[in-house]
């Protein structure tokens, strides 16, 4: 039973890491000038308006049976980059505010994190066991102590958002990066639809390949030390 309820905060904070990183991008475009969001009430934090049935609910659950792991995406916040302010840079604010968003969250449960009072061999403990989605093992780490299943939930935020952060930093559409390619390179209209249409399958190819693989995480392996280093 403790499983399934550390399981369960665990899709929880997936899915609302994702809505504060769709709603920020909302919230960026109502700054620059841009109310679709609003009007649409997509800068709402209720989980119904952003889920995507398949990858806010499916595909995570399919994971997490699977693998122990899972992940996710939520429905695109809309906006019309023709209101926006700036209209060079408006999209690119847009769509980094996402992952700014993820970063400054991850730093905030860190923050969190460090203030709970317990043994940091105890939360190095439960980091290793999380990271490796060692749930038989998270347990009897944290079952019967308050304190260490607040800083498990910390810990969680901070490994949800960091991957997000980073992952939508990639410059392939439909990630978030792409938005800053696109505005300092001259890309062929031709180009940037086919790669709206296939980027997806485009990032998980390369995902594969050691050579683009590496690197990120590499990136993502030394964000995620930071953070928990923090939060020791």
């Amino acid at each position: 039973m403790e499983q399934v309820i550390l399981i369960a905060f665990y899709l929880v904070t997936l899915i609302y890491s994702i809505i504060f990183h769709e709603v920020s991008h909302g919230v960026a475009a109502l700054w620059l000038g841009d109310k679709t969001a609003k009007y649409a009430g997509r800068l709402s934090l209720e989980p119904i308006r952003h889920i995507d049935l398949m990858g806010s609910i499916v595909l995570p659950i399919i994971m997490i049976l699977m693998t122990g792991f899972a992940f996710g995406w939520a429905k695109p916040v809309p906006y019309n980059p023709h209101n926006l302010r700036w209209h060079k840079w408006g999209s690119v604010i847009v769509a980094f505010a996402g992952p700014i968003t993820n970063f400054i969250l991850a730093l905030l449960a860190a923050i969190g994190a460090s203030m709970i009072n317990i043994p940091i061999v105890q939360k190095n403990t439960i980091v290793n066991h999380l990271m490796g989605a060692n749930w038989d093992s998270l347990v009897p780490v944290v079952v019967g102590s308050p304190l260490a299943i607040i800083y498990t939930i910390f810990a969680m935020i901070i490994f949800w958002n960091v991957l997000l952060g980073a992952f939508n930093l990639m410059p392939i559409p439909p990630l978030d990066g792409s938005k800053l390619i696109f505005t300092i390179f001259r890309v062929k209209p031709q180009i940037q639809m086919f790669l709206e249409r296939w980027g997806f399958f485009l990032i998980l190819a390369l995902l594969m390949i050691p050579i683009f693989a590496i690197p990120f995480r590499i990136l993502l392996t030394n964000l995620w030390s930071f953070f928990f280093y923090i939060s020791f």
